[in-house]
């Protein structure tokens, strides 16, 4: 290791201030996809109450279009994974920005219910592209030793994007109505440009194409399902499952749960005080994920998720219980830090647990296919929502995040793995 490199370890921000500039676009350009990703996904949460009434529908339906843009984004993962192990990485993360930005806006035109549904279905297809080729490109740009903190900014974008919606809804909606939040959700398609101009594709991708003699020439997503990747596929795959349900189950509806009249749960906040709460519960959620990069690089894939979910369970039927303003500002950092903070470990692991020929398929695939169930939260949530509260409702959350330790008893751990 060279001195500048140790001195890159030993400082907090070192290992990002000595990085390749190669480097630091590539988590740039990720950072901005899956930052616009965040605003515009989460802004249909925040205008959903908004929406509902103008549309005239139930919570259960007005879940049922969440729940299909977070499917149509499982098959998105896939589709813009396979392109960019194909075509490359920025290919890949330039295409899904423009469709989600695209489309976002196409939502604040909608007239019908239907149309809303089929713009929020492709919506998705792009949203699901964002992160599986954002994450192959930091994980391919960064060293081994750095890679889980990379991960960690990267995932961080996140809540700077859903923070921007929940502020943004403070001033956009009691003046311009729903259909302006969606509008300016086209804006994120400016940075495709510059990504396009300015990241290269990483090296090692690179080499794999030179190395097969041809561009075409690329290992099958089957793969994954055949020795010695085949029960670690099964179980990231599960692991996915449960996150990817809780964190929806429990974020989808957030907004919706703290709007509610008094009677229905003893709260009843104004649409300023919601903000202040989601806002503060994201600043909580960037922390968790910036700083669950430096712990899993310290400690381990393992020891870092399960202690991540098993706390977060905890928060969330806490969190679900709580009436008080006072103590829900308390309580959202933490539920946020830790509710969120895991998923900054999905990249890294991911990317170290398969070779370079099918990683972008392979993220694609094990994170994405996890939104087939978190697809179902929005719906599924709704409804016992509506029949038995916001308590039991987020409990299954609770339970999931439980599950999703457990999985990983047959998930290797990798920290300081090479990519191969």
């Amino acid at each position: 290791m060279t001195a500048t490199a140790m001195a890159a370890d030993a400082a907090t921000l070192g290992w990002l201030r000595f990085a390749p500039v190669s480097s630091k676009r590539a988590l740039v350009a990720a950072s901005l996809g899956w930052m616009f990703d965040g605003f515009d996904i989460m802004v249909y949460s925040m205008v959903l109450t908004a929406v509902i009434a103008d549309f005239g529908i139930s919570k259960t339906v007005g879940g049922m279009l969440g729940s299909l843009t977070l499917a149509a984004s499982a098959l998105g993962g896939v589709l813009f994974g396979t392109l960019a192990d194909r075509r490359g990485r920025r290919v890949g993360i330039v295409l899904s920005i423009l469709m989600y930005s695209l489309f976002t806006a196409a939502c604040g035109l909608a007239q019908t219910v239907w149309q809303l549904a089929i713009f929020r279905f492709l919506l998705g297809l792009g949203m699901g592209g964002a992160w599986t080729t954002g994450a192959a490109l930091v994980s391919e740009s960064w060293p081994d030793r750095h890679r889980g903190k990379a991960i960690g900014v990267m995932q961080s974008a996140w809540a700077i994007g859903y923070g921007g919606a929940a502020l943004l809804s403070a001033f956009v909606l009691p003046r311009f109505g729903w259909r302006w939040m969606f509008l300016v959700g086209a804006l994120p398609a400016l940075c495709a440009l510059w990504i396009h101009r300015n990241v290269e594709e990483p090296e090692i991708w690179k080499s794999s194409q030179g190395s097969h003699g041809s561009r075409g020439s690329h290992g099958s997503l089957g793969m994954i399902f055949k020795s010695p990747y085949r029960r670690t596929t099964i179980s990231m795959v599960a692991l996915s499952l449960c996150a990817l349900y809780a964190y929806w189950a429990f974020n989808f509806w957030v907004p919706s749960y703290l709007l509610l009249p008094a009677a229905q749960h003893g709260a009843g906040f104004s649409a300023n005080t919601v903000a202040m709460l989601l806002v503060a519960m994201n600043i909580g959620g960037w922390c968790g994920y910036v700083t669950y990069g430096y712990v899993s690089d310290r400690f381990g894939r393992r020891p870092s998720f399960v202690t991540y979910l098993v706390t977060a369970a905890c928060l969330v039927l806490l969190y679900g219980a709580t009436q008080s303003r006072g103590m829900l500002l308390v309580l959202g950092p933490a539920v946020g830090f830790f509710g969120t903070g895991y998923m900054s470990g999905f990249g890294s692991v991911i990317a170290e647990l398969y070779p370079t020929a099918v990683r972008a398929a392979a993220t694609g695939f094990t994170f994405n296919i996890g939104r087939i169930a978190s697809a179902l939260a929005p719906l599924l949530i709704g409804s016992l929502a509506q029949t038995r509260g916001f308590g039991v409702a987020f409990g299954t959350a609770s339970a999931a995040l439980v599950l999703g330790a457990f999985t990983w008893v047959y998930i290797p751990e990798t920290r300081g793995r090479a990519l191969s």
